[in-house]
Formats: C-alpha cells, structure tokens, sequence
C-alpha cells in the first residue's frame, strides 16, 4: 500500500533486506529473468506489515485471567502480584507465544515495555520480528531499587539497541508518571539524552490517573510530564485518552507521538482517546494492542477496524476516519512513532522488506470493489497466509518457519500452571 495511492495489480522485486523496485501491471522481463526466486501472487493481496506500537508481549501468559475489571482494579489485585511471580523463563515464553500470535496475524514490528527484557529480545532475534523494546520501571519502591531497575534499562539499551542487523532498537520507559516519582523521571530523561534514545510511557490513561497526578504533582500528566523534559526527546506515550485542547495543542507542539488502543481501553472502560482531534492537530496517532490480558488478542486488524468504526460512532461522524487512515494507522504511522518512517511501514522501493499478504480468494473479500475497505473493514489477522520482514519469510501459508509453535503453546501452558499454582 503506497501511502498515496493504493495499487492493486503490479509486482515487486526483494533484493536482500530490501524492497528493491515495484511498478503496476506485469513484472519486466528483465526483473524475472534475474530473480532467483518468482512468487505467483494470484489470490493474494500484499500490504506493508503492521506496526503495533504499544504492548507487554510476556503477559500473553495471563490472558483470560482477570476480565471485565476497572484498570486499577485489574492492575494492583490481579495483574502485578501474578507479574511479580514472573521468572525469566515465563517472560521467554510468554513472549514467543505473542510473537507467533503477531506473526499469524500480520504484526512485522512491534513496541514491547516489560522486565527481563534481554528474554523478550531473544525472542524477537530468533523469531525474526522487528521490534522497538524497552525495559519498562515502576519506581514504587526503594531508591536503591530504583537505582538498579534505572541501571538495568541503561545496560539492556546497550546491549541491545541495532542488535540483530538492527532489527531490535531500544526506547527508555519509566513506567507512568503515577508509578514514577518525578525525580526518578528525571533520571530518564537523562539517560535517554545520554545514549540518544527516545522515550515511552503510560499517560492519561483513566480519569482517576490524571487526577492522582494533579493531586500527587499539582499538575495534570501531559504538563507535568513535559515539566519534568521527556518531551525533550522524541517521545511515544501509549493511550492519553484523557485529554483537553490544551494539552493536545502541547503535545503537537513538542512532537510527541500517541500509541491508540482502542480495544483494551474499552475493554477496562478506560475511555475513548480524542483521536480525530489529535490527528488534525498534527500530532502522530499509531495503534497498539496492549496486551493480550487486556485486549484478549492481538490481531491489529481488530484495532484498524475499531479506530475506524469507534470514532465514527462517538463523534456522529462517518467521514472522520476513513479506511485509508485507518490502515496509515496500522502502517506508515506506527513506524513513524517510533522512529523508523523511511524503514518500514509501507511498500516503497528502497524501504525494508517487511511485509504480509493475505489469503483474498474468501467470501468476505467479494465481491472485489474497495480492497482498502475490505483490509479495514472486513479482513482479520487470520486472513494473513505469508509474512516477510526484513526480506526473510516467516510465514509461508499460515505455518511459522521461525518459531516452533507446538512447542511453545506447550511451554506457555507450563509457565501459566506454574503461576496460578
């Protein structure tokens, strides 16, 4: 899908990493004749692939546990104390379980906030994903501990960051402003201008978080974050659903980019994010999943679908946003939100090949009038037959080729055992 003008019928030619060149109608006789490989795309629709840019891949572990909950409620009585029995191990295979589920479902890129990041970047190295990790801090806690959890994330950036042909880069992410004092915030920010990095955190996520924050700080998150300069440095903040003209306007402003979940914030009834008005202020809105213990999937078709229908249905509407932003969502937007526009996120020559096709000889793709419409409207993350990225295949007809998926489903059903027991 080129962001300008979708093509429908053409060819492209991988070279290595790359999309090397592409064009409409038939493949030239001279790109055939040099390619060591031809793939008949007869029956299939190719796209750039998806960019999921919020989530905590581990807690796949714990979905179905703890549903139908206020965020709070769901976080400190269900979610943390089973987190804090996590080993290594379950935070390995928590997330091997969320990379095949991204894989099958069309993710190529994903952004991953949680602890023993180093085992949620072997997994991304070994599963061939490309994936924006950070090792997320809540500093409730001792200052000493503080200290180590801030010098375990300064060490997993640069062990990390360009790691696997620079498939894995790395983000700095105190957790949220109400779980991070602002001192240690400070810290953050430092460490982040330091090794060059940009950042990530919650925000404004609940009504009851923007007004701890006032009462806490004095100041509502959006003011109290740019008080404390993370908005120094290119910043993605996941949900700020709670937002008002001002802040949207300060957000812009600084160039901060907003991860949308839109499934797991109507799930906790968190709220609905001001999207349209985010997006005409300038400001770069992506999509993200959140994770599977709050969502319960992480199908990001599901989250094209709802950003475009959800706001329609709130705001009255139905032009406010259109298939095609939608998917830019999904795409091109959720690369650019972190850093990688002109990388991935869109099928254009000289970009990386990452990309997926799906399987639309099915009755929900007929007849065959609008294909954007279709992928934002009709298509799921089950529709998806092959995966690319970094011009290495790791789905070939809906079968992983880098994961061992019996095995994990095995493991992660030993991890979660463990856990509840």
């Amino acid at each position: 899908m080129d962001e300008e003008r979708p093509k429908f019928q053409g060819w492209m030619a991988v070279e290595g990493s790359r999309i090397d060149s592409l064009g409409e109608g038939n493949a030239p006789e001279e790109e055939l004749k040099r390619a060591a490989e031809v793939m008949d795309g007869s029956g299939l629709l190719f796209m750039p692939g998806l960019v999921n840019t919020h989530g905590h891949a581990a807690m796949s572990l714990l979905r179905g546990l703890a549903d139908d909950l206020a965020l709070q409620d769901w976080l400190q009585n269900h979610m943390w104390p089973m987190e804090a029995k996590f080993t290594g191990d379950d935070v390995y295979w928590g997330s091997a379980l969320a990379a095949a589920e991204m894989i099958k479902s069309g993710t190529t890129t994903f952004v991953d906030m949680y602890d023993h990041m180093h085992r949620v970047a072997e997994v991304t190295q070994s599963s061939g994903l490309r994936a924006s990790l950070t090792r997320g801090v809540i500093g409730l806690c001792p200052e000493e501990v503080q200290k180590a959890k801030l010098a375990d994330a300064i060490q997993f950036a640069r062990d990390w960051h360009g790691a696997s042909d620079g498939r894995i880069s790395v983000m700095i992410s105190p957790h949220a402003p109400y779980t991070c004092p602002p001192d240690f915030i400070v810290k953050f920010v430092e460490a982040a201008h330091e090794l060059d990095l940009p950042m990530h955190t919650h925000m404004s996520e609940t009504i009851a978080e923007v007004e701890q924050n006032v009462r806490d700080y004095g100041y509502r998150p959006v003011e109290h974050l740019d008080r404390l300069g993370m908005f120094t440095r290119p910043t993605l903040v996941a949900h700020a659903v709670h937002l008002t003209d001002e802040e949207i306007s300060l957000l812009a402003e600084r160039g901060v980019a907003v991860s949308h979940n839109p499934v797991s914030n109507l799930k906790l009834a968190s709220g609905v994010a001001r999207v349209p008005d985010l997006m005409k202020a300038g400001v770069t809105v992506s999509l993200g999943t959140d994770s599977a213990a709050s969502n319960n999937n992480l199908d990001l078709f599901q989250e094209i679908s709802m950003a475009a229908l959800l706001h329609k249905g709130v705001s009255g509407d139905p032009t406010v946003i259109p298939a095609t932003e939608a998917l830019r969502m999904g795409t091109v937007y959720g690369a650019r939100s972190i850093g990688l526009d002109g990388v991935t996120g869109q099928l254009k020559a000289g970009l990386k090949a990452d990309f997926i096709a799906l399987s639309i000889d099915k009755p929900h793709f007929a007849p065959r009038t609008d294909y954007v419409s279709h992928l934002a409207y009709a298509a799921r993350g089950s529709d998806v037959a092959h995966v690319w990225v970094d011009g290495k295949q790791l789905l070939r007809n809906g079968k992983l080729l880098t994961l061992d998926e019996d095995k994990i489903l095995a493991e992660a059903e030993r991890c979660f055992e463990r856990l509840r027991g």
